[in-house]
């Protein structure tokens, strides 16, 4: 048990920190162009990197423990919700926009009013997506130190032992599942309180 609580609360901590960045971010590139061409780059990089090289700053800046794992998870879970937040406010049509312009609506009406709700069902995959990531990034960060599933499986693998590492791969599938079925029926709520 005490496993799965190091593991729902590295993948969580992780979520939250990166979630906390990922919006603002987000909006922000789908509303400016220029921040938009800078960030995609940026954005490109840190998804074509390998997991492991995230570890190499975070042990050379935290050392080793809990704090790198977070930080490689983040990095790592980032893109892929930023990506999704921007596409889902540019997909919104725009006759919507246009309707919204005609009747006078400010920026942050147009935004809070009209691009945010119709665009959450894929910011709420995006949000999905960081939770599943961040959860594959725990036998990463049980390599520098992160409690954890990822300890068990990381230490099965080392040693030989398939069943124990079956058991604890199994175990953080399972919370997958979970987490992914919460997220799925959130959006699905937050979609239907939009109509």
């Amino acid at each position: 048990m005490g496993s799965y609580d190091s593991n729902t609360r590295l993948s969580s901590n992780s979520c939250c920190r990166h979630n906390c960045h990922r919006d603002p971010i987000g909006i922000w590139a789908s509303q400016n162009t220029l921040v938009r061409q800078i960030v995609t780059p940026i954005l490109d990089l840190m998804q074509t990197m390998p997991a492991f090289v995230y570890l190499i700053p975070a042990i050379f800046f935290f050392n080793i423990g809990v704090v790198p794992g977070v930080f490689a998870s983040v990095i790592f879970a980032m893109p892929p919700t930023i990506r999704l937040t921007i596409l889902g406010i540019q997909q919104v049509p725009s006759d919507l926009i246009e309707a919204t312009n005609a009747f006078g609506s400010t920026t942050k009406q147009r935004l809070l009013k009209v691009q945010l709700p119709l665009a959450m069902p894929t910011i709420m995959a995006g949000i999905n997506q960081s939770i599943m990531l961040a959860l594959s990034m725990v036998v990463i960060a049980a390599m520098v130190g992160a409690p954890g599933l990822g300890t068990e499986v990381y230490r099965a693998v080392t040693q030989i032992q398939t069943g124990v590492g079956f058991e604890a791969g199994l175990a953080i599938v399972i919370i997958a599942i979970i987490l992914d079925r919460i997220t799925q029926n959130i959006g699905k709520k937050k979609q239907g309180g939009t109509h």
